[in-house]
């Protein structure tokens, strides 16, 4: 016993700190939303937080000698991905923010599988709807109906601004199937969409702004607390915590990296607690672990496991779907095998990372929602 635990604790203690800190940066973006809608209008503030976004993954373009798409066809379905997976959910959760606790918009974020599901099934029909799935869809929106409260009624600005975060999460439901339907399989790497998807953003964003919330006020007219957290939403939820998710990816395997998840609202509610010091009314979080144990079981953790096919398929084969929702992650063993960070950033999948960016208000779940290769986890 003292022999085989001893290879687990070190490999936990490989990947576990990183896993952490990924939880909190992302968990804490909602803390950071919160505090920016203080001083700047919620389209603002997306304006500003794209464009540090942006600027950080290009930086880290040109360090790794990466480079950006160049099929016209990539850029226009990035241009549908930058608008309804960033510009509009990171704009609708700012208006969210002015109206409930940061926290609560971190459990509304979690509910984006839910959607991810009925649009993968019905819309884009990349995925089959199983019993499992319809169980676990079905505990998910019986969690939202308990987090809203609607026994309490309907109305409010209370109550508008959690639509307002769960359009947000829809939004990302919508863009994540899209994404996989005509975006995955290409040969770019994650980093490469991620940074070219925020730019499409940046460009629908500095066009509409003017016409919405009128000229953004200078960074040297806000606040430090505003100004740190424009930057911790932009450079630390996109840039710092795209190398952190892939270094998951490859020393903890990507179904592991992907139960990230599932973290996000701990840290989001610990966040809103201890800076903000929030409090949440006891169906909240309550309804919160019905919607986490419905994602669960609609993405096969929880329940009877269906047997693998036993199909061999060849080496380069690294962009298989799996169920909606689940991580999108490249295959583990390539990034491994090199063990170079600089590769292990290029090591996702044709389908992964062009949602990373769309997480970082919560996003995360942006690189997780297609996994390729779900028996991965190490």
């Amino acid at each position: 016993m003292t022999v085989e635990s001893a290879p687990d604790r070190a490999a936990l203690r490989s990947w576990l700190p990183g896993y952490l800190a990924l939880a909190a940066i992302w968990g804490s973006s909602f803390l950071f939303i919160k505090i920016g809608v203080r001083e700047l209008h919620p389209v603002h503030l997306t304006l500003y937080r794209v464009g540090a976004g942006a600027a950080t993954l290009l930086i880290l373009l040109a360090v790794l000698r990466d480079r950006l798409p160049r099929e016209p066809r990539v850029w226009a379905h990035l241009v549908v991905t930058g608008g309804i997976g960033v510009a509009l959910p990171f704009t609708l959760f700012g208006y969210g923010g002015e109206r409930v606790e940061s926290m609560l918009s971190g459990i509304w974020n979690a509910t984006t599988p839910l959607v991810v599901l009925p649009m993968a099934v019905l819309v884009f029909r990349t995925e089959r709807l199983t019993a499992a799935r319809g169980v676990g869809l079905g505990l998910g929106f019986l969690g939202v109906l308990v987090v809203l409260g609607v026994w309490q009624g309907a109305g409010g600005a209370h109550f508008v601004g959690q639509l307002m975060c769960f359009g947000a999460a829809a939004c990302y439901g919508v863009a994540i199937p899209y994404q996989k339907k005509f975006v995955a399989g290409r040969s770019y790497s994650g980093l490469a969409l991620s940074a070219a998807q925020l730019l499409m953003a940046l460009a629908l964003l500095t066009v509409v702004t003017p016409f919405v919330a009128g000229a953004p006020p200078l960074p040297t007219a806000l606040s430090g607390s505003v100004l740190a957290s424009m930057v911790a939403l932009g450079a630390l939820g996109t840039g710092l915590a795209f190398l952190i998710h892939f270094r998951n990816i490859r020393v903890a395997g990507a179904s592991t990296a992907a139960t990230v998840t599932y973290v996000i609202p701990v840290f989001a509610v610990l966040a809103g607690a201890l800076v903000l010091d929030e409090r949440l009314t006891w169906h909240q979080p309550a309804g919160a672990v019905v919607v986490l144990l419905g994602v669960a079981v609609a993405q096969g953790l929880i329940g009877p496991r269906r047997r693998p096919r036993d199909t061999t398929l060849p080496a380069a084969t690294t962009g298989t779907s799996t169920s909606a929702g689940e991580a999108s992650t490249p295959a583990a063993g390539a990034p491994a095998a090199v063990g170079q960070e600089r590769l292990a950033a290029h090591a996702t999948s044709r389908s992964a990372g062009q949602v990373l960016t769309t997480r970082s208000a919560g996003t995360p779940q942006r690189a997780a929602r297609s996994q390729p290769n779900r028996c991965q986890s190490s």
